[in-house]
């Protein structure tokens, strides 16, 4: 993120990190409760990185963003919400780094409708997938990525591999669903990794086809059929790298900014996703901020649909 400006205050448009800060709630008692957890680990990425600055620049996006959904008129206000910092990871390795965010995210988990975490490079998956069920078998894997991330384990632990390594960990393949891969992105040999495994793979093409609303319900209806809880991992590379020039992995060819809130409000709204990541962020990299804001519209889309989630109860 470039340098902080001092914004005009306006008491009739309340921004997006104060209510992060939990300050300016509906004068009602809020609905719900989201908790957002920062996991600045970045030591596993292929690319070096800076991913350990991600959360920080995406509390700081907020600012720029107001609290209300005008497509759903509804005013995050009167969604709790709880900012739980950050775990200190940024100088730890992928391994090392694996108890303590899966005992974060068990933690986080308890007393809450879901949970945000904020990345970090993608290696995070794999304990934040972990610590969202006591039994991996129970969980359910929804990636909005541009890889399989299904890379072979023979080099350690990186940002390449958490999906691979959950496998091995004894999450089913037929408890992932992959949307929005890329051509020229893979390869053979990993997909067969996935299709041997049974992984559902969709490619970005089949949203272009079919639309992100319908390729993500019948993805979110698939894994609640088969599990307690679903984790998404929202990499954001699966975006065209035209809006997203921060992560090292986004190609030309990806989805727009507006189908990727979508599909993150369609990750709030349903009852059995209880973790999702936003990941891959590289402030250094960005180009006028864009992936960052973009990082801090899908929190509040996700948040969006958890407080219509509650609305429904």
């Amino acid at each position: 993120m470039g340098q902080p400006v001092k914004l005009h205050h306006d008491p009739y448009w309340p921004r997006a990190n104060a209510w992060l800060a939990g300050e300016g709630n509906a004068p009602n008692a809020p609905r719900g409760l989201l908790k957002v957890l920062g996991v600045p680990v970045t030591l596993g990425s292929i690319t070096p990185s800076a991913c350990d600055l991600g959360p920080a620049a995406i509390r700081q996006a907020l600012a720029r963003f107001s609290t209300y959904d005008l497509h759903h008129e509804r005013d995050l206000a009167e969604l709790r919400v709880e900012d739980r910092g950050d775990l200190p990871l940024a100088k730890t390795s992928v391994a090392d780094a694996k108890d303590p965010i899966v005992a974060a995210v068990r933690e986080a988990r308890k007393g809450a409708d879901a949970v945000v975490i904020l990345g970090g490079d993608n290696s995070l998956t794999r304990p934040g997938c972990i610590g969202t069920e006591d039994q991996l078998q129970d969980c359910g894997l929804l990636t909005l990525d541009a890889h399989l991330d299904l890379r072979h384990l023979e080099s350690g632990l990186l940002n390449g591999n958490p999906v691979r390594a959950l496998l091995e960990d004894g999450l089913p393949g037929e408890n992932i669903v992959q949307i929005g891969l890329q051509s020229f992105s893979n390869s053979a040999a990993y997909h067969q990794v996935a299709h041997d495994a049974k992984i559902t793979v969709i490619p970005v093409e089949r949203i272009a086809e079919l639309g992100i609303v319908h390729v993500l319900q019948d993805a979110l209806a698939l894994l609640a059929v088969r599990c307690k809880s679903i984790y998404v991992d929202l990499d954001l590379d699966v975006m065209d790298r035209a809006f997203a020039p921060s992560p090292g992995g986004s190609r030309p060819g990806g989805i727009t900014p507006q189908e990727l809130r979508t599909a993150a409000y369609h990750c709030g709204l349903s009852p059995k996703v209880r973790v999702m990541d936003i990941v891959e962020l590289d402030p250094t990299r960005d180009i006028n901020d864009v992936t960052a804001l973009e990082a801090a519209a899908c929190l509040l889309s996700f948040a969006s649909g958890v407080l219509g989630r509650t609305q429904r109860n």
